[in-house]
């Protein structure tokens, strides 16, 4: 174990207040200066994951938060992901891999024994990198869940390291979360809070000095920097859709989405939000279906259940008539099995056990079981005239037969990946991530759209994004009283060692 190891945890008074685009800055900072920098979540519940080099499934925050230190992601970055398959029920992945699935009542039982493979992962770390930031999860002042907690508090107690809480003050109510926050902890809590980070603010900072000298007369904690809102970073979210900027022009494809209760992988879509010649529609439940030249099924977690939902949404007489118009329609992992004829799910894996009859745009037909796909994958494709390299990734349990379909993607062994029905209209594939590609992307439009589309390459503007993101927080937090009181901290727990000449 490296002695010298400094932890330093981000945790938020709510979830979506900030934590894991604080530790991508902070990230980016220390990996910028030198610093031998890891990123580390003892516990995340999202439907958007990613997929390590050895077949491994993490958080996609993680998988950021890795780009931004410079490294390449790894299961000990996030040891327990938490996938909700229901409102009370989620799958538990342990270090990559899936172990069960536990209603929520179980998982409360369970988690001395999580905490065990979280310390695991968390000591190999300390082993490896000088320095590890840790984000937190969800509110360590959720008092119904903080026995046995390895998310927030439980954690930093265990390891015995630092915190800082960052705040949200575009919701409203920021001094309320600070202060009620720190009343919900505990004296050994409240202790190695080192301060806040106040996030998001619009505005004239100026007049936030009276507030801010308040909380810290209330606290006896610092205020290490408020965060302006920044509107143009393209980053990965963790567990939300983006919010598309509608573009109006008449010359944009309109791409629409349906986001149903159990969407997954929806980080799938970033590259067509940003890009100028799209107009990307959210469609949630009850709301208008708006005519589109592109349809996209997403993933899910719950294929049956998402596919009766999109059913009971009246998804499927809006397809057909779709089609019938000459659009197009792609199904991506989850979508593809709902495109199918039937699913099948004899051993009940995604919930409960049963089939469930398809859309029935595709032969494909489906049944799950128990392993999972979890791959990185490369290959080419070949639509709408052109033959393109690609990459991806498979995360889906199940396996689908394929009727009469042309292969349209191979991966680099000259398996078959996409598959276009005999109309051209149809598209479908296991592949995440394809958007990710510019030319894959590129070719994907050209064939929805039927004309040419300007290049976009959303990973270099992610890698950009990670910088803007840096230089701005940087500038709006006082890094130096952060650097001193982390470096008080570890002073004050090293062990005291006796004077020369004496025992």
């Amino acid at each position: 174990m490296n002695a010298n190891t400094q932890t330093l945890m981000v945790q938020g008074t709510t979830s979506d207040a900030g934590k894991s685009t604080l530790v991508c800055a902070l990230a980016r900072l220390w990996q910028r200066e030198g610093r031998a920098v890891v990123p580390f979540k003892p516990q995340n519940m999202a439907l958007n994951s990613a997929v390590t080099a050895t077949g491994g499934e993490i958080g996609r925050a993680q998988a950021l938060q890795a780009q931004a230190c410079g490294l390449v992601p790894h299961v000990d970055m996030n040891p327990i992901l938490l996938k909700p398959s229901s409102n009370i029920g989620a799958q538990v992945i342990i270090q990559g891999k899936a172990l069960n699935h536990q209603l929520a009542r179980e998982y409360q039982t369970f988690k001395p024994q999580a905490m065990g493979y979280v310390l695991d992962s968390y000591q190999r770390l300390q082993q490896q990198y000088d320095y590890i930031l840790v984000e937190g999860a969800g509110s360590p002042a959720e008092i119904n869940l903080r026995a046995h907690d390895i998310a927030n508090m439980g954690f930093a107690e265990a390891v015995d390291c630092p915190v800082i809480l960052v705040a949200d003050i575009d919701r409203g109510g920021v001094y309320a979360h600070l202060l009620g926050t720190m009343a919900c902890l505990s004296d050994s809590e409240r202790a190695r809070v080192l301060g806040f980070v106040i996030n998001r603010f619009r505005g004239d900072e100026s007049l936030l000095q009276a507030a801010n000298e308040w909380l810290e007369q209330q606290t006896g904690k610092p205020i290490l920097g408020v965060v302006h809102f920044h509107p143009g970073l393209h980053l990965d979210a963790e567990d939300a859709f983006k919010t598309p900027l509608r573009n109006e022009s008449a010359e944009a494809l309109n791409v629409v989405i349906p986001v149903y209760p159990r969407t997954s992988n929806h980080n799938d879509f970033d590259a067509l939000i940003a890009h100028p010649q799209v107009d990307v529609a959210l469609v949630r439940s009850g709301e208008e279906k708006p005519a589109a030249d592109w349809v996209i099924l997403p993933g899910t977690k719950n294929t049956r259940d998402d596919l009766a939902w999109l059913k009971a949404q009246g998804w499927e007489d809006y397809l057909r008539r779709h089609l019938r118009y000459g659009g197009k329609v792609m199904g991506i992992c989850g979508g593809l099995q709902m495109l199918g004829r039937v699913i099948h799910d004899p051993l009940g894996v995604e919930a409960t056990a049963g089939s469930s009859t398809g859309l029935d745009l595709l032969p494909i037909e489906t049944t799950m079981d128990h392993t999972k796909s979890l791959l990185l994958k490369q290959g080419e494709l070949t639509l709408a005239g052109r033959t393109v390299a690609t990459q991806g990734y498979e995360i889906h349990c199940g396996l689908s037969s394929f009727g009469e379909l042309e292969t349209v993607m191979r991966d680099d062994t000259g398996q078959g990946a996409a598959f276009l029905s005999a109309d051209q209209q149809i598209l479908a594939t296991y592949w995440h991530g394809i958007f990710d590609t510019p030319a894959a992307l590129n070719t994907l439009l050209q064939w929805a759209g039927g004309r040419h589309f300007s290049a976009l390459d959303y990973a270099a503007l992610r890698e950009a994004s990670l910088d803007t993101l840096a230089d701005w927080v940087g500038e709006q937090m006082d890094r130096a009283r952060l650097d001193a009181l982390v470096g008080a901290f570890y002073a004050q727990r090293q062990p005291q060692r006796p004077a020369p000449g004496k025992s």
